[in-house]
């Protein structure tokens, strides 16, 4: 495979992985906003369905890209830059896999609540604060991740 056509694989996955992170946060946070059940559970499908087909791919796509653009390039695999990238890689993915779970979740009872013409449960408050929180460090270490792809800095290790 050539150059060209890893490196723009290589940043079109990048470009997937922040945008439908940056994406599916926004709809979520302001479907959550609304508080209305049936709001709730219409954006967490669509949310759901993106990240399987966006997401899933991209996160399946990146490190096979990487590693084949690095072998093309002639950059050891244990170059500084890429092992710290490949280390956010493995974290944002520690906080990616739990959000997947969430947003289902979520998606379930907010279905429920409307179905039965209630208000969202305590449950659901309880796991959206932890969807919420866990997206803060998975969005920052992809920020990080591509920050590492452009500068490829000189790293110690």
């Amino acid at each position: 495979m050539s150059y060209d056509l890893l490196l723009f694989l290589h940043v079109i996955g990048a470009c997937v992985l922040l945008g439908t992170g940056a994406g599916i946060a926004f709809f979520m946070v302001i479907s959550n906003r609304s508080q209305q059940p049936t709001l709730i559970a219409h954006t967490a499908g669509i949310v759901v369905l993106a990240d399987t087909i966006f997401t899933a791919t991209a996160v399946v796509a990146q490190p096979i890209t990487g590693v084949l653009l690095a072998r093309v390039v002639g950059w050891p695999v244990f170059e500084g830059w890429i092992l710290a990238a490949l280390g956010l890689y493995v974290l944002t993915g520690a906080f990616w896999l739990p959000v997947v779970w969430i947003q289902v979740r979520l998606r379930r009872l907010a279905a429920e609540a409307a179905r039965q013409g209630q208000g969202l449960p305590a449950q659901y408050h309880h796991l959206y604060r932890i969807w919420f929180a866990c997206g803060f460090p998975a969005f920052a270490a992809v920020l990080g991740i591509v920050w590492l792809m452009i500068a490829r800095p000189d790293l110690p290790f």
